[in-house]
């Protein structure tokens, strides 16, 4: 894969749903597709996309937009983005025309998240109906949706398998007063039948993936939804991206020492060195043949063109200061660790970046330091631009509103660089189809 902010967009189309941030709005941009649609909910997301150069559009407006085009540094600029509830742009038909090859989008994940209500389809947040609505009426070639692993639960499996069946066939509507039971039962007969004409039709595909495993320095559990519509003829099982990145690999990485030589000039490096590998199981005596796992001092240490990220003093954080006059790298008072509310390991990924500055469980916001004596604790909280990091994002992406929010926006995101990898794979599948054709 490509160094993120290095590929110029290829000319192909794409629509973002519930882009939050814009983290998976951005990886697709630089996978190669043009946004022709941004569409957010959220006051302080749709603030962070204006600041990066998206243009809000009026949700009446039925004229063809423009493509953006954006460039480093300026990644959502002429982002056409409607504000406001997805459930009052009145109808996507209007994009029909554009050829839409990307319908992108992380529907909102709290009814099948372990920290939702769990709901499920019941749960008036749930988003999937409107993605079904954006696939009749704009129908795409491809269609990407990632969410929590929580849909792959066994209480949620009869109803995410209805959620896939009715991708593969939007234009089967869901009669009045029917149950999504009812529907499905509808749905799996015509899947059975193999009456549906393809271009009215998806091969739909989930994906369990770890972000870590992708190149992301973050342990991360997910899942990808991918679907093309089945009159193109995309072999999928030829461009799935396959995890490149491993634990193992990382272990390995140490025992022999090629992971410290990256960080030989971090003060105290041998003695950390000795600390970290005496805890470590052994070497593989059959190394993967894949890349160890980025870690927390990888990212802040600089990744895909990023430069270092300066340490912060025990004043820094005591006084939120911004260090460096770098945007989002401030301090911030008060961490602790206790019994279940444990610090990230600056020798491991990161752990899972969750929507909310304290008070989130496990300490995913805390970091230990190499310094144990750091202000009587050895212990911070991670800044926002370090958290930006982890997910991905490069260093340019301007994030609005007061920390929390933007921790918010971080924790709801799709790290840039998994997204990008699956984005990457659905362009080249089409690609492939259409020199098949």
């Amino acid at each position: 894969m490509s160094d993120l902010g290095k590929r110029e967009p290829k000319g192909r189309t794409s629509v973002e749903l519930f882009a939050g941030g814009g983290g998976l709005a951005m990886a697709v941009h630089k996978a190669g597709f043009r946004p022709l649609l941004v569409n957010e909910f959220a006051k302080r997301a749709l603030e962070t996309l204006v600041e990066n150069g998206a243009s809000l559009r009026d949700p009446e407006d039925t004229s063809t937009p423009r493509p953006g085009h954006g460039r480093p540094g300026r990644w959502a600029e002429g982002w056409p983005l409607v504000p406001g509830d997805v459930r009052r742009i009145p109808a996507f038909d209007f994009l029909k025309d554009a050829e839409v090859d990307l319908l992108a989008g992380g529907p909102p994940c709290q009814p099948f998240s372990l920290g939702g209500v769990a709901k499920g389809d019941e749960d008036e947040r749930n988003m999937f109906p409107e993605m079904f609505r954006a696939i009749r009426e704009m129908r795409p070639k491809a269609v990407i949706c990632e969410n929590v692993r929580g849909l792959l639960r066994p209480s949620f499996k009869p109803y995410f398998e209805y959620i896939k069946r009715e991708m593969s066939l939007p234009f089967e509507r869901r009669g009045k007063g029917a149950t999504w039971e009812d529907h499905d039962e509808v749905l799996r007969g015509l899947l059975d039948d193999g009456s549906v004409d393809p271009s009215e039709r998806y091969d739909v595909v989930h994906i369990p993936v770890n972000a870590a495993d992708y190149g992301v320095p973050q342990i991360r559990q997910r899942v990808f939804i991918v679907a093309f519509r089945a009159d193109l003829g995309v072999d999928w099982d030829k461009h799935k991206p396959e995890p490149e990145y491993s634990e193992a690999a990382l272990i390995d990485s140490m025992h022999e020492g090629t992971y410290w030589k990256r960080h030989d000039t971090a003060p105290g490096i041998d003695v950390i060195r000795e600390r970290v590998v005496a805890a470590l199981p052994p070497a593989s005596l059959v190394p993967d043949g894949k890349k160890p796992w980025r870690t927390l001092r990888d990212a802040l240490a600089g990744l895909d063109g990023n430069d270092p990220l300066p340490s912060l003093t025990a004043m820094d954080v005591r006084g939120k200061v911004v260090v460096d006059n770098i945007p989002d790298h401030m301090g911030w008072p008060g961490a602790r660790v206790y019994t279940g509310h444990t610090p990230n390991e600056l020798d491991r990924p990161a752990k899972t970046v969750k929507a909310g500055v304290h008070g989130v469980p496990g300490g995913e916001s805390v970091m230990r330091l190499d310094d144990p004596t750091f202000d009587g604790t050895g212990y911070r909280y991670m800044t926002v631009r370090e958290t930006a990091r982890v997910m991905t994002f490069p260093d340019d992406w301007v994030l609005a509103g007061p920390r929390g929010e933007r921790m918010r926006q971080l924790g709801n995101a799709v790290p840039v660089r998994l997204g990008e990898v699956f984005a990457e794979a659905v362009h080249a599948a089409l690609d492939d189809a259409e020199r098949r054709a």
